[in-house]
């Protein structure tokens, strides 16, 4: 059989491989196998994966014009990430980093110390993020910091996107030490102003060009003749193309270890003009403490056992042979109910808020964080929100849980939508070469 795309999504657990005729803007089959990372070899798992696929379709041999991948194998993407002030060009920094789907290990403002250095060499990070100064500002800190990376000689590459005026000196110094650099614009070029775009893009860039964390990954590259970006940098990817199409949005993406929440949207007109710092566009949070499988028992203390036990009297059996898919029809209640635990938190860290300064003039009302107020869209993607048979009503309680009505969340009234083939992730790396079929077949996914 002659497809005309495959994607793979090479994941800490499972590979999966979608396949898809463009003509037609056609989702025609999924396989699945092991990540097989501890074998050495993740083609171990993705040769399986096709081998599934093949038998799902009933057919024999598959064909293909272009092969594509998103990865989150061998720790996904990760990152450290140094700026000048922590509210400013840090923060503008690790938003560019998370939006591309990486997973953030460091944080530091101002000079790097050397305990900061060695915490750099132990985390191995993939990427390098370096930033610091306005435009035309404030200029020796990241000359200061990109010079004591340089030295470490990590041979990982170094994105600067720090003080235009630094460019050449950044350039200099890294062709001394024989590191890898690429320099953007300017995360945080003046004061209020995100500019976080070019910065995502060149982090994907940078991880499809240097992707060999994973024992095997080099003959994934071989085998694969089209962009890999991250895993969660490509759900982006997919959210942000149907933002063009449909207007404002979220998706969230509950897993076994993590909970991802992607919103797009500027805000109302209403907010921003109180808003006291600005926030992207499109912003993601990653809560690594929400996951219905591996980090479950982190959800359970949340919530508290005894209250668990209030709503379930066997929750401790549950817990203890909890499944990766929950098999019987009290598993999958069990799940529901840690599924809205999950999204309801991680929705709560992601969303801003409107709060009061008292001064001398009185009481000042400002909005801090992401102004999800004009959010249409909510869509569900992962394993627990295209599966359970709650999903949709566990999302629609989403604008309910605005206590004190101070947090900027959606409001009523919202839609939402599900991605019932499971496949944002692999149509955000098959948007990036085929645009409008990848927009077909999501509505198809969503129903719309």
């Amino acid at each position: 059989m002659k497809v005309d795309v495959l994607v793979a999504e090479i994941g800490s657990t499972t590979t999966v491989v979608n396949a898809f005729n463009l003509k037609d803007a056609e989702f025609i089959g999924q396989g699945q196998g092991p990540t097989t990372v501890l074998d050495g070899d993740v083609t171990i798992g993705l040769n399986m994966a096709l081998e599934d696929l093949k038998k799902n379709i009933g057919v024999n041999t598959i064909e293909y014009n272009d092969f594509l991948a998103t990865s989150s194998a061998a720790g996904g993407l990760r990152m450290t990430v140094h700026g000048l002030v922590f509210d400013m060009t840090a923060r503008a920094a690790r938003e560019a980093a998370l939006g591309a789907g990486a997973i953030i290990k460091m944080v530091t403002a101002g000079k790097l110390r050397r305990s900061d250095l060695n915490k750099i060499k132990e985390i191995k990070p993939n990427i390098i993020l370096v930033a610091g100064g306005l435009d035309y500002g404030e200029r020796d800190t990241a000359l200061y910091n990109a010079e004591e990376i340089a030295k470490l000689k990590l041979n990982v590459p170094v994105i600067y996107a720090g003080n235009i005026e630094n460019h050449e000196d950044v350039k200099l110094i890294f062709e001394e030490y024989g590191q890898k650099l690429y320099i953007v614009d300017n995360v945080y070029p003046r004061v209020d102003e995100l500019n976080v775009e070019p910065t995502r893009k060149v982090i994907q860039s940078a991880f499809e060009e240097h992707i060999t964390g994973a024992p095997g990954m080099q003959k994934v590259r071989q085998m694969v003749n089209g962009p890999i970006i991250p895993t969660p940098g490509a759900v982006m990817e997919c959210a942000i193309l149907l933002k063009k199409e449909i207007g404002d949005l979220m998706v969230i993406d509950v897993g076994g270890a993590t909970t991802d929440v992607h919103s797009v949207t500027e805000g109302s007109d209403e907010i921003q003009r109180i808003m006291i710092s600005p926030e992207p566009v499109a912003k993601r949070t990653v809560e690594g403490d929400l996951g219905v499988y591996v980090n479950l028992p982190h959800i359970v203390e949340k919530i508290g056992l005894e209250n668990v036990k209030k709503v379930f009297d066997d929750a401790e059996e549950l817990i203890a042979n909890r499944k990766p898919i929950p098999q019987t029809e009290r598993e999958i209640q069990f799940i529901e109910y840690m599924t809205q635990e999950a999204v309801l938190t991680a929705v709560r860290r992601h969303v801003g808020s409107i709060r009061y300064i008292y001064g001398p003039s009185g009481k000042k009302t400002v909005a801090e964080g992401k102004d999800l107020t004009n959010v249409k869209w909510i869509i569900g993607t992962g394993g627990a929100l295209t599966r359970l048979p709650k999903r949709v009503e566990i999302m629609k309680k989403i604008p309910q849980d605005n206590t004190g009505g101070m947090f900027l969340y959606p409001k009523d009234g919202i839609e939402v939508l599900v991605d019932n083939y499971y496949i944002m992730a692999s149509l955000g790396v098959l948007s990036k070469r085929y645009e409008e079929a990848a927009l077909k077949i999501l509505k198809k996914s969503l129903g719309i």
